[in-house]
């Protein structure tokens, strides 16, 4: 690939004239830094542009005059993939103002939108056109349907819905040179060639800016049972699940499993919020299951959770009377990751383990950690019900920020070699970024880094696409 250069005054003002005043500007802090503060960037300025057209002409004046881009969603990428630090400068290109939903049909249970559309927004614009959109996570109202697709985000419903690749039919891509791929196709069957739409989504930014998308929609649940319970260990939560799978047929749309320290943040950082069990446990779950039959739902719970507590591994459980009460629970998951900023340093992990190794893999790591920084804090929660869990790592109590931070090398790699031994992912739903080439390197198959590589050097031969991401 051929060496970047720095954006010069003219190069600038040509983006200008693409863009506008309004379209122009220097880049904040905000979009300079990482979201825990891992990454700080540069960037020669800000683009904003307002429709592919105007993203079709940014690309192709950078294209020519070897300009890295860096693509911006909402920001709230975790791995350090909308922040480039090193030189030369890229343009940093937000879509911001390309927020249209194009089409909603509920006949076909799609919805056509524009990359810079929020998910909160997609899920309001389904819901009055009485469809569910289910792709759900805590930053759902400031992360963008083109972020969520470029790292083929999850959340805490992919156990029944699929994770973003799951949901999308058809996109439009700008390339690396410029032109507009107009892949945005409703169908469910269409096998006429390599599948460019998989390609994109995961990539990144590295390889492509996606624009537009197709998502999928889905019957509106009329019926939810839910609730917060109490588990012996973890694997009394995957006994739990496969019971409740069982007895419903599969209708568990959520399931969430938290270490007693991770619930313990929660409830400081949410002051006010009560536990919903009446006594704590060592290890908690929260179970929805969604459908249209509300007495049906009830009783599959039920039964499940009479037989978990017969045989000891549930002591406790607090069911949803309401929606409210719904809501709660899963605020109190939801409030997990921001409540560790009020312990200390955290040290991140994105994993993800087959589910029945999934309580292995927690034992391992747990004592690993601990052996190598005596007085740390495992906090793991997670999506059980994919096996993909936020295997966190927090400070000693009276340990300094910086000097833990400084040891994040090290506790990764006792992390992601149990990973590994499970057969299992270093990156489930957050993607590489900046923050895991290396591990890629030391961990990823030799035959998919090569392939890898040659992909980028296809699409993208100029290297000018989100430079140093991912590879």
């Amino acid at each position: 690939m051929m060496m970047l250069e720095e954006p010069d005054e003219l190069l600038l003002s040509d983006l200008r004239n693409v863009v506008g005043d309004n379209g122009f500007s220097k880049a904040t802090e905000a979009h300079l830094t990482e979201r825990r503060g891992l990454f700080k960037g540069e960037a020669a300025v800000l683009l904003r542009p307002n429709s592919t057209e105007q993203v079709a002409q940014i690309v192709k004046l950078c294209a020519a005059a070897r300009v890295g881009i860096v693509p911006w969603g909402g920001g709230t990428g975790l791995v350090g993939g909308q922040v480039k630090a090193d030189p030369p400068r890229p343009i940093l290109v937000s879509l911001d103002r390309m927020r249209n939903v194009r089409d909603v049909s509920p006949e076909q249970n799609t919805i056509t939108v524009d990359a810079g559309v929020t998910l909160q927004t997609v899920q309001n614009t389904a819901a009055e056109a009485d469809r569910l959109f289910p792709l759900s996570y805590a930053s759902e109202g400031t992360a963008t349907i083109g972020g969520g697709l470029a790292v083929n985000s999850g959340g805490l419903q992919a156990i029944r819905y699929g994770v973003a690749r799951d949901l999308c039919l058809g996109l439009e891509v700008v390339t690396a040179e410029g032109e507009i791929w107009n892949g945005l196709s409703s169908l469910l069957k269409d096998n006429t060639g390599y599948d460019l739409r998989d390609l994109y989504i995961g990539s990144e930014g590295t390889l492509g800016i996606i624009t537009a998308a197709v998502m999928r929609l889905y019957p509106m649940p009329r019926a939810k049972a839910s609730a917060f319970v109490s588990v012996s260990d973890p694997a009394a939560a995957v006994d739990l699940l496969n019971r409740i799978q069982d007895e419903s047929g599969g209708a568990v749309a959520v399931f969430e499993l938290m270490a007693q320290r991770a619930v313990d943040f929660g409830l400081a950082y949410q002051q006010g919020v009560r536990l919903p069990v009446e006594t704590p446990s060592p290890w908690y779950v929260l179970v929805e299951l969604w459908g249209v039959d509300q007495s049906a739902l009830d009783k599959w719970l039920m039964t499940a959770l009479e037989t978990a507590m017969e045989l000891g591994s549930v002591s406790d459980a607090a069911i949803a009377s309401s929606e409210a009460q719904r809501l709660a629970f899963r605020e109190l998951r939801e409030s997990l990751s921001d409540a560790q900023t009020c312990q200390g340093g955290s040290i991140k992990h994105d994993v993800s383990v087959p589910i029945a190794k999934v309580p292995e893999f927690i034992e391992r790591a747990n004592s690993a950690v601990t052996d190598l920084i005596p007085g740390c804090r495992p906090v793991p929660f997670g999506h059980l019900g994919d096996g993909n869990l936020h295997y966190n790592v927090t400070q000693p109590e009276e340990s300094d920020r910086e000097s833990f931070i400084a040891r994040w090398d090290a506790v990764n790699r006792v992390v992601h070699d149990i990973v590994v031994e499970l057969n299992g992912s270093i990156s489930a739903e957050h993607g590489i970024g900046r923050l895991k080439r290396e591990s890629l390197i030391q961990y990823g198959d030799k035959v998919k880094l090569s392939l890898l590589k040659r992909l980028k050097q296809s699409l993208d031969p100029q290297g000018i696409m989100n430079p140093g991401a991912v590879l």
